[in-house]
């Protein structure tokens, strides 16, 4: 049996963040969230924001990745990542939680 362990975030994307703040007065940090939606009931939705008190912060080298408690409920054990393919460079999560996605790859089930 796998235990529930916190989600993980690899070096690249914690360097890929640094270079998106590089130069910036106030440095914002990558929330990573679970919502529904989407044809196979939920998504990530990835964006730049600020902490709230309850989030999961995830830190390294100045660097930060949020997850707040609902989202993290779903993120058990997955990993996020950054990847630079000839399709677009963007962040990813690893999600061993996931049971289907749809055909499009945007929406999961777990």
């Amino acid at each position: 049996m796998e235990l529930n362990l916190p989600p993980t975030v690899t070096p690249r994307a914690f360097q890929r963040l640094a270079q998106i703040n590089a130069g910036s007065a106030a440095p914002r940090a990558l929330r990573i969230a679970v919502e529904g939606g989407g044809c196979s009931g939920f998504q990530y939705e990835i964006k730049l924001d600020e902490p709230a008190a309850e989030d999961l912060v995830l830190e390294e080298a100045g660097q930060k990745v949020l997850i707040d408690p609902v989202s993290l409920q779903f993120l058990s054990n997955a990993r996020i990542d950054f990847t630079d393919e000839l399709i677009g460079a963007r962040f990813v999560v690893e999600n061993p939680n996931v049971t289907s996605s749809c055909g499009c790859g945007i929406s999961f089930s777990i």
